[in-house]
């Protein structure tokens, strides 16, 4: 009987102790970013980050007065990126590109991205096809 609750315990304190675990951390697209505020820039790309469950893509983006800011933009997961296309050397530090995307709601200087195009025209499609996210930010949608 003693084992029984043992093992009773130990289990709900296991389940407890993975409320704050990846399951809570990943979310619809609307739930965090607004599809009627769209962002356009372009930047030079200062870190990319390699993590689940969403790439972050960091920018110190040019505004329109000729000062710059940081900007951060949500891709798509490691291994949806890679198969789209990127590796880990696609966006070094220094690299010059245009993102658009959607910026989050709470007005802060992060978006989900949409698009990335290099210098050369080269675009590669960021954005997630979530729960939420614009209809143009599917990749199935034709012309895409």
């Amino acid at each position: 009987m003693r084992a029984r609750i043992a093992v009773a315990v130990v289990g709900a304190a296991l389940m407890l102790a993975g409320a704050d675990g990846p399951a809570e951390a990943h979310h619809a697209f609307a739930a965090e970013f607004d599809a009627d505020r769209p962002v356009n820039f372009e930047g030079v790309v200062t870190k990319m980050e390699w993590v689940n469950p969403h790439v972050w893509i960091h920018l110190e983006v040019d505004l329109e007065d000729g000062t710059t800011e940081s900007w951060a933009f949500e891709g798509g997961t490691p291994n949806v990126l890679f198969r789209r296309g990127f590796t880990r050397r696609s966006l070094q530090p220094g690299t010059r590109v245009v993102v658009d995307g959607y910026q989050a709601k709470d007005g802060t200087n992060r978006a989900n991205g949409r698009d990335l195009t290099f210098t050369d025209g080269t675009k590669l499609f960021l954005g997630s096809s979530g729960i939420g996210a614009p209809y143009e930010l599917r990749p199935e949608q034709p012309g895409r």
